[in-house]
């Protein structure tokens, strides 16, 4: 990737690109990914957060697998993927998260997952996310309090959360340690 421009840039770069390719306005993206017109002109711009769930549908709609979106070269593996333990493609996607891609050499796989590291807030200062897409969580380690729309979870090692995506979501490490968890998104 090029360190001038950094990785979210990058990753905005790519889909603006891949929009023009393809022959989409930012409208007829807009309807075929279920965002707004202003939101795909905002994640291509690299200024605004990029929603995992909207790369996977960008790359469901343009035909290229999510790793072309974040790395810009090609998944090649069918039959499986084996990713050693600390060595997931790491993705810049919401500065608040540490996320690691366990997928990213599969060739279109059909769903994503992540681990994903949430550091110690004392408060909420979070933005709430919501997406397309539902997603599964499994607690591996640490304490993690997640709001999800007015509810508040909190989920220790081994618990498992199944949420539509569309609900406000956000998260917090707790006890002052960093909480970490596989987040499967389809």
């Amino acid at each position: 990737m090029n360190e001038e421009v950094g990785p979210v840039k990058d990753i905005a770069m790519r889909l603006g690109g891949i929009r023009e390719v393809m022959g989409f306005s930012p409208e007829a993206l807009a309807e075929k990914t279920g965002v707004d017109a202003a939101d795909v002109l905002a994640y291509e711009s690299g200024n605004r957060e990029i929603p995992v769930s909207y790369l996977y549908k960008v790359a469901q709609v343009c035909n290229v697998d999510l790793t072309t979106l974040l790395t810009g070269g090609e998944a090649h593996l069918h039959a499986y993927s084996l990713v050693r333990a600390g060595h997931g493609l790491s993705v810049d996607r919401r500065k608040a998260y540490k996320y690691l891609s366990l997928a990213y050499r599969f060739r279109k796989p059909a769903m994503e997952p992540f681990l994903v590291t949430v550091p110690p807030k004392p408060e909420f200062d979070v933005e709430s996310n919501r997406h397309l897409g539902e997603e599964f969580v499994y607690m591996l380690r640490g304490r993690l309090e997640i709001r999800l729309g007015s509810d508040v979870v909190t989920m220790e090692p081994g618990d498992c959360l199944y949420f539509d995506s569309r609900t406000p979501h956000a998260m917090r490490g707790l006890d002052g340690q960093e909480a970490e968890f596989l987040d499967v998104i389809i």
